[in-house]
């Protein structure tokens, strides 16, 4: 037989698998010895009142019942001479694009301008060490996304929870640790996720499928108003049909549409700045004073406040993590954060941004849809330019902010390129200074103790999300004055994150697998 239960159990049986086991068989009236298997189907914490617990659903089996062995395993196909579509961008989109497309039959050519996981770490490294940017391989460009170095955080709003669940499961098939199918806010960590999207490539390979790495497209090929194919890394490759799934960061992408009057649009869009706080003073007020021990983790938050009509929200928590440089250009600084697998460092950071709005870049407006894009790029310059004209980061004490003073001195901060003392709030642009200011304030009253000279803010956070949406048919998903063109993702403006985009990706897939496969 299976049943399944509720358990609101202490932070210690939790851990315990022995524990849910016994409190399973109370709650069943059976003896622990008839319970053949537990399978975790959701586990939450619950720190709302000072004695804190976690909310554990299972299905317990007893009798002759046992678990299902495998959780889902990836349909191989060989696909070596079957029908190609082209992809650009190896994110999250591009690549569960790529699996799909192979479970039915047809082979995906993926064209990333990057470099492989490997290779991306030592760019990576150069960012820091010696401030060299690397145009096509960074923290945003090369194998695996912008999602490979920044934290690999699973959590969604979609509501399509099947979409959401066949994501987690493969991503457990190709490495992933088996929690992140039950846990409330799953997290891979970036220490773990170079190996996973290896293990990806390397599938898409085997099957007959092509990844071509370190090929940056320069040009789109169009028949009239067909996609007609690409021009990358000195290749030309022809095709009648392009998955369309760069990041929110490939602007020359932006550029190449726009040379064929493409259809695009501005989409509201968020900016900001990144603050740090201590891990430890996080934990104190989220625990209510106690000490996190070893059963709780790394304690994080989720604020939201509206600021005259105008919403000023948290993006991307990250606890136990780092603030990373994710620049594109030598001339520009961008933050964003990400936490290893164990988020065992001594610091706490997250974005704190705030829409933008079509009124907002009006001063750009003579770029038409690229207003907000145009608009993004002036505050990641003016920061380059406060920081020193290097990567490293302008920053400013949390309480110097809302006050309005410069910081004569700044902590200690996880950023490893540098921080300089600046004052933020004399050049952060309205509307983005006049809502943090007001946001932060608002997060103190919320958060008693969040608001400290121990907390330092580093800009810019400027790439939350895309600045435009490249329109495209509901029913088709195709493009809506280009054939053959399919744009998903989070750089089209149809997602924010790894599982939102892996279903982009999925979805754009199964409409050309009936169009080509039925």
């Amino acid at each position: 037989m299976a049943a399944r239960i509720n358990l609101t159990l202490s932070p210690e049986a939790a851990a315990d698998h022995n524990e849910i086991i016994r409190k399973a068989a109370r709650m069943l009236r059976c003896s622990p010895a008839d319970i053949t298997g537990v399978t975790i189907i959701r586990k939450s914490i619950d720190a709302r009142k000072p004695a804190i617990v976690f909310n554990v659903e299972a299905e317990v089996f007893t009798g002759d019942e046992t678990p299902p062995s495998e959780i889902i395993s990836f349909q191989e196909r060989d696909v070596s001479n079957a029908k190609e579509i082209l992809i650009a961008g190896s994110g999250p989109a591009g690549l569960f694009a790529a699996l799909t497309l192979i479970g039915h039959g047809l082979r995906p050519v993926v064209i990333e301008r990057g470099r492989d996981v490997s290779s991306r770490k030592r760019d990576i490294a150069m960012i820091s060490r010696q401030h060299v940017v690397d145009n096509d391989s960074n923290y945003c460009f090369g194998e695996g996304g912008a999602g490979t170095y920044s934290d690999g955080k699973l959590y969604t709003r979609s509501k399509k929870r099947g979409e959401n669940r066949k994501v987690l499961e493969l991503l457990h098939f190709f490495g992933a640790d088996e929690n992140i199918l039950y846990e409330a806010h799953p997290h891979i960590g970036t220490d773990r996720l170079p190996s996973i999207i290896r293990n990806i490539r390397e599938k898409i390979i085997e099957c007959g499928g092509q990844v071509l790495l370190n090929t940056r497209i320069t040009g789109l090929l169009l028949n009239g108003r067909r996609f007609a194919g690409v021009e990358a890394g000195g290749q030309t490759f022809m095709s009648d049909t392009l998955i369309l799934a760069t990041g929110h960061s490939a602007r020359d992408i932006y550029a190449l549409l726009g040379q064929h009057f493409a259809a695009m649009e501005f989409k509201p869009f968020a900016m900001g700045v990144r603050v740090e706080h201590p891990q430890e003073l996080i934990d104190r007020i989220q625990y209510h004073g106690k000490s996190r021990g070893s059963w709780l983790p790394p304690a994080s938050y989720t604020l939201s406040r509206q600021v005259e009509g105008r919403g000023v929200f948290s993006f991307c928590m990250c606890p136990g993590g780092f603030i990373v440089p994710s620049a594109t250009s030598g001339d520009e600084v961008v933050v964003n954060g990400m936490s290893p697998a164990r988020r065992n460092s001594v610091w706490a950071n997250s974005g704190i941004v705030t829409e933008i709005r079509g009124g907002d870049v009006s001063a750009y407006g003579r770029y038409g849809p690229m207003a907000g894009l145009k608009f993004q790029q002036h505050l990641e310059k003016l920061a380059w330019e406060h920081g020193g004209r290097r990567q490293t980061a302008p920053a400013q004490r949390l309480t110097d902010f809302i006050a309005g003073r410069p910081s004569a001195t700044l902590p200690r901060s996880s950023y490893s390129p540098g921080i300089v003392s600046s004052p933020l709030h004399e050049w952060l642009p309205e509307p983005l200074l006049g809502a943090l200011k007001e946001g932060f304030r608002a997060f103190g009253r919320m958060m008693k103790g969040y608001v400290t000279e121990e907390a330092v803010l580093v800009g810019v956070e400027s790439r939350s999300s895309s600045p435009l949406r490249i329109p495209r048919d509901p029913a088709t998903l195709q493009h809506t004055d280009i054939e053959g063109l399919y744009p998903c993702g989070e750089g089209s403006g149809y997602a924010g994150g790894i599982v939102s985009s892996a279903i982009d990706g999925m979805r754009v897939a199964e409409v050309l697998s009936g169009k080509f496969s039925g």
